[in-house]
């Protein structure tokens, strides 16, 4: 099976994207090209992403760059998940008609915390887990139902995130 092609797209491309895009990229290199980018990105990745990526989940992203969605215009994505409401707001017409999903996180950077780092990252790698549970090897034959699976990964609060094993297939 050809790599499905995943964006993860937030306003900075400093924080909540960034770790989408390494945390599914270490979980699942082999079934996904990930990418992620900002409608206004910042300088730079956030310190404290890439210290999170790297203590807790073991994700080496010293090559991580925040990068502005132009850069992705002519690419065809199968997924495009905004993390953040203003990326949602603000989120463009993708070629090809990628399923849209919404997986709103607060933004760690406005605390400039690190407990709030570590849990906006467990909460999208939680997502993720879920994400990976989809049966994405019959995303043609059941576009639909995975576009609205997809959605409702993002409504749940991570109290209400079945374990993985626990979740039923479509």
């Amino acid at each position: 099976m050809e790599k499905l092609k995943i964006l993860f797209l937030c306003t900075g491309n400093s924080a909540r994207s960034i770790m989408g895009e390494y945390i599914l990229r270490k979980k699942a290199s082999s079934r996904f090209e990930t990418y992620s980018a900002g409608a206004a990105p910042k300088d730079g990745p956030h310190p404290l992403t890439l210290k999170v990526l790297r203590e807790r989940f073991l994700i080496d992203a010293s090559d991580a760059r925040s990068k502005s969605l132009d850069e992705f215009k002519n690419v065809q994505f199968d997924f495009v998940i905004t993390v953040c409401d203003n990326a949602r707001e603000s989120c463009p017409v993708w070629p090809g008609q990628p399923i849209l999903a919404h997986w709103g996180s607060p933004d760690p950077a406005e605390s400039n915390s690190e407990s709030v780092f570590i849990a906006v990252a467990t909460e999208i790698a939680r997502r993720i887990d879920l994400f990976l549970n989809l049966p994405l090897s019959k995303l043609d034959q059941l576009r639909a139902s995975i576009e609205e699976e997809t959605r409702k990964i993002g409504e749940m609060t991570l109290a209400e995130q079945p374990c993985p094993s626990q979740t039923q297939s479509i």
